[in-house]
């Protein structure tokens, strides 16, 4: 069996039609992982873990990638990136200014989605739909354009006073969701939140807050066949995952053997060798 080995990213998406097309980054090299679909593919950690950012070689891994001291001074690492409402661009104690008026000062998007269920969330107008297909969901629908992080943030907190505003990973990976109408839940929390959406557009504008009248994305991942029991692999303690590739869905490759969330393991030197390479 063809091995590559390199450190790892987050897998590149891209739609054609209503499919995603998966591409894992092992160093300078891109593996189209739809076609290892339905053989048996290994990957081995190679013991080694760089950080995605200075690419210093590190012991642990800490947000996915990064190494501590990286962690510890990037914008990106903040609370408020989990947390926009809690964006402090605006306090003037952002870890880097520059970073966050290419990132956080820009419009957002505010929208519905159906993952695990029916759930709120924030994205960049530029990680349309490539959010949407890293955390699985099967239909996405944009609700408000957004001028800045944090007022995303804010429309997301109102929200999610009604609604989940995350993904359970297990059940997103044992099949698909029951279908959800987005735009009749649209409609339906565009009236339970009208009050508290029209004070913070009278705090910062009509125009930074404004209703989108977007149409449903609906995304079909490449899954043979979903694991009815989901069991992770962790490569902390355990260096090899390896079996029959069923399927690819958010950035998890999916097993006959287990699963393993790609995202977690960015920076890490991983080696993939397939029947099909």
């Amino acid at each position: 069996m063809t091995e590559i080995t390199g450190l790892a990213a987050k897998m590149k998406t891209q739609l054609e039609g209503d499919r995603p097309q998966y591409q894992l980054p092992l160093g300078d090299t891109l593996v189209p992982m739809n076609a290892l679909i339905g053989h048996t593919v290994k990957l081995e950690y190679q013991q080694q873990i760089n950080c995605i950012h200075c690419d210093r070689v590190t012991k642990k891994s800490f947000s996915q990638g990064y190494c501590y001291p990286c962690f510890q001074k990037l914008a990106q690492c903040d609370s408020c990136i989990v947390s926009p409402e809690k964006c402090h661009y605006f306090a003037g104690t952002c870890r880097e200014p520059e970073w966050g008026e290419s990132h956080c000062m820009i419009d957002h998007v505010v929208y519905l989605a159906n993952s695990s269920g029916l759930k709120v969330g924030i994205t960049r107008h530029s990680q349309v739909p490539t959010r949407w297909i890293d955390q699985g969901a099967v239909a996405a629908l944009p609700i408000y354009r957004v001028s800045n992080r944090l007022q995303s943030g804010l429309v997301e907190h109102i929200y999610k006073q009604h609604v989940a505003d995350k993904t359970s990973w297990q059940a997103m990976l044992k099949g698909e969701p029951e279908p959800i109408d987005l735009l009749a839940r649209r409609d339906q929390l565009a009236a339970e939140c009208a009050d508290e959406i029209a004070q913070l557009q009278d705090k910062y504008g009509l125009q930074a807050i404004q209703p989108v009248a977007g149409d449903v994305l609906e995304i079909q991942y490449p899954v043979q066949e979903y694991p009815k029991k989901v069991s992770s692999f962790n490569l902390d303690k355990n260096p090899v995952a390896e079996g029959c590739l069923m399927g690819i869905k958010g950035q998890y490759l999916i097993f006959d053997t287990g699963v393993i969330n790609i995202r977690k393991y960015g920076g890490y030197r991983l080696a993939l060798s397939s029947d099909a390479l």
